[in-house]
């Protein structure tokens, strides 16, 4: 192949892989708890990245803030574990 027709073709290529990058949305974060951070006058910011209340309790300890439950968390389909405290009541 021609030099020309390799260059046209690397090209296209990636002319094309670059659009399925765009293409390819994105997903969203989905964790169930929230840290709030402290900002004073200037607002502070929000961080819904934790899977357990201790996970986020950790990370705002000692810079200020507050966790919480995330309200728009969905949790995925399938199947899922038993909480403890429920597993307990059903063996009793």
């Amino acid at each position: 192949m021609p030099p020309v027709m390799m260059k046209l073709l690397l090209s296209v290529l990636t002319v094309f892989a670059a659009a399925i990058g765009l293409v390819t949305s994105a997903k969203t974060q989905n964790y169930p708890w929230c840290a709030q951070y402290g900002g004073g006058n200037m607002g502070g910011a929000m961080n819904c990245g934790f899977v357990s209340f201790e996970q986020c309790l950790a990370t705002v300890r000692g810079i200020g803030g507050f966790c919480m439950q995330n309200n728009t968390y969905q949790a995925p389909p399938g199947p899922h574990r038993l909480s403890v405290q429920r597993r307990l009541t059903q063996h009793q």
